[in-house]
């Protein structure tokens, strides 16, 4: 498993609208893998695979009967949730505009990382107010919104103000770490699809299976702030399936009913039906369900009762496509602690893999 892969994806700053160093990561590491690459006005990385003969790797000429092969399309978003620069003040303090969504319980005292123009400077975030030592007890109680929250570089205010401008953006900074079976970062919402994308076409290609269908991977921009570059990618793709490729919740901690833990970690992927956004196609996810049965991949299905992802834009884009989500259970979702278990990676991997040489 090539973990040094995520640990430079995840640990590449790229918030929505700003996923250009990811890109160029993505786009160094793919050569060969694809017949096409090109990248869209919205900055998504569209990467196209020619249908491949068994055991021979060269394109397949199968057309179906409209004229075109069969279209499956991977979404795999590359923005992590960050901050914009709104301000910076006279005492060179900078004052942040969030894209994405943070609790902001999980931002106290967090080291940053802010990405001008000139380069990348160090910083630390707290929010305005006083230290424990002067705090009454009805302040120890109150929890700031984002807003409050500013970021402390350490400069002069006039330094401060000439390197770094209102648009800059920045990250958490935090490094990747490997705990046994577990693997913890910021961001691997969502370079764990971008890992996923990279190399279950690498195992594809490996194993020399073929493919009858046509495979695109978009690596897709601003899924933090509302799924834009990928609804602007299915567009021009027009796949016939879809397979939104993501993390999922995995509740499974203290303090957390079991009905709600979504998934268990160490369980395999996660055939994901349902949030607010989508609803899987029901026949496309069978023959996932069946696949991995067949091949003993192990899986568990899940429904997550709020939020969205890209699956939901290939599924409705143009005419739109048989779409289901195959996901990763990651605790501490949004925080620079989220984890995932290597096992449910490579499983994710395994059947994005026979999936693509499956569809026909």
């Amino acid at each position: 498993m090539n973990i040094d892969l995520l640990k430079r994806l995840c640990e590449t700053p790229g918030v929505p609208g700003r996923e250009e160093r990811v890109r160029s990561l993505i786009t160094e590491e793919i050569k060969g893998l694809f017949d096409e690459v090109e990248t869209d006005a919205m900055g998504s990385l569209i990467c196209r695979r020619a249908p491949r003969t068994a055991g021979k790797g060269k394109a397949s000429k199968k057309r179906t009967v409209r004229g075109e092969p069969t279209r499956v399309m991977q979404l795999c978003h590359m923005d992590e949730i960050g901050f914009y620069v709104s301000w910076v003040d006279d005492k060179g303090f900078l004052w942040v505009d969030p894209a994405g969504g943070f609790d902001p319980r999980n931002l106290f005292s967090r080291r940053v990382l802010v990405c001008a123009e000139d380069g990348d400077y160090k910083g630390v975030m707290n929010p305005g107010g006083k230290p424990i030592h002067t705090q009454s007890p009805e302040d120890r109680t109150k929890v700031p919104t984002v807003k409050q929250f500013f970021v402390d570089v350490g400069m002069s205010p006039d330094e401060a103000k000439k390197k770094i401008k209102i648009g800059d953006f920045i990250v958490m900074d935090e490094p990747f770490l490997e705990m046994g079976d577990k693997l913890v970062s910021k961001a691997l919402d969502n370079r764990v699809a971008c890992w996923l994308g990279i190399e279950s076409v690498r195992k594809l290609a490996k194993s020399g299976a073929g493919h009858a269908a046509e495979v695109v991977v978009a690596f897709t921009t601003q899924e933090e702030v509302g799924l834009r570059g990928a609804r602007t990618a299915s567009y021009a793709v027009k796949p016939d399936f879809g397979l939104g490729i993501d993390v999922t919740l995995a509740c499974d901690t203290p303090g957390v009913p079991e009905a709600e833990s979504v998934t268990t970690q160490g369980k395999g992927f996660a055939l994901h039906l349902k949030d607010s956004s989508f609803i899987s196609d029901h026949g496309f996810a069978t023959q996932v369900e069946t696949l991995a049965k067949k091949k003993r991949i192990p899986y568990q299905r899940s429904i997550l009762a709020a939020g969205g992802q890209d699956g939901a834009a290939a599924q409705q884009a143009a005419a739109g496509a048989k779409t289901v989500g195959i996901t990763v259970g990651t605790r501490y979702i949004h925080t620079v602690t989220e984890m995932i278990d290597r096992r449910d990676l490579q499983a994710a991997c395994d059947i994005l893999a026979a999936v693509m040489a499956d569809v026909k």
